[in-house]
């Protein structure tokens, strides 16, 4: 791996770990693209971290005032969600493999644009309302379902609170805060693969990884204050253009 790989590596989880794109989607579409012999998944451990620190960061307000109110109907909507999403997505890592290589990222990214798509239609004969346990609900099933490569995290739990009539900003707020379980959880899962398969953390240069690290940091300090200040105002169209010709365009690249 090459310091411009690392770099370019580090701003597409920055970007699209909160953008409605599928930031593992990119990460597989652009390890193949650069044809990465390195141990990707000890690399992809750091870039988790990163965006993790970069959600701690800008919520930390909100995320100090659950430590203080751990019983809140806040935090019990997050470990609602959470608890479902763990129960969704632990069979889908275990038995369907074939939906994690990256195989149908075209079909998955299409999928990720229609939803957006029918999103902006469907939202405006919404009446909005403050996320309730039901809303938390379907964004718990729906993440579940986002830990395959193509589905976006953020963009599918976003519109599955706004499809049930919650407020946009709500739900990008919670499911921003959502993500903070769901990174650590999916970086445990990683050091496990990592140590089943005997796979080494370290398999590229130490100054590669601090840089993807810092790129991804900064970059999803960016997009995360983008998306929460934007979303009330910013449509999904341009969302959906761009995954559909990535979709597209992913049929001749894979």
């Amino acid at each position: 791996m090459t310091i411009w790989q690392a770099i370019i590596l580090g701003i597409i989880q920055g970007a699209t770990e909160f953008l409605p794109i599928s930031s593992s989607g990119h990460l597989l579409l652009f390890n193949s693209i650069f044809d990465i012999s390195d141990n990707f998944l000890g690399l992809s451990i750091f870039l988790h971290i990163a965006t993790l620190f970069a959600v701690l960061i800008v919520l930390r307000k909100h995320i100090w005032w659950l430590i203080k109110n751990p019983f809140s109907k806040l935090a019990l909507k997050l470990y609602l969600s959470t608890i479902i999403t763990i129960i969704i997505a632990i069979p889908i890592k275990l038995f369907f493999n074939d939906l994690l290589n990256g195989a149908f990222l075209p079909i998955f990214f299409l999928l990720t644009a229609i939803l957006l798509l029918l999103t902006e239609f469907l939202s405006s004969k919404t009446i909005s309302h403050s996320l309730g346990f039901k809303t938390a609900i379907y964004i718990g099933l729906i993440q579940g379902i986002a830990v395959i490569p193509g589905i976006s995290r953020s963009g599918s739990t976003i519109c599955a609170g706004v499809l049930e009539g919650a407020k946009r900003e709500d739900c990008a707020e919670f499911s921003f805060i959502l993500s903070i379980p769901i990174i650590l959880a999916s970086m445990i899962f990683q050091v496990v693969e990592c140590i089943e398969t005997n796979q080494p953390f370290f398999d590229t240069s130490i100054l590669n990884i601090v840089l993807s690290f810092v790129f991804a940091l900064l970059v999803g300090l960016i997009c995360v204050k983008f998306m929460i200040n934007a979303v009330k105002k910013v449509k999904f169209y341009p969302f959906v253009i761009y995954l559909t010709i990535l979709s597209i365009s992913c049929l001749f690249i894979l």
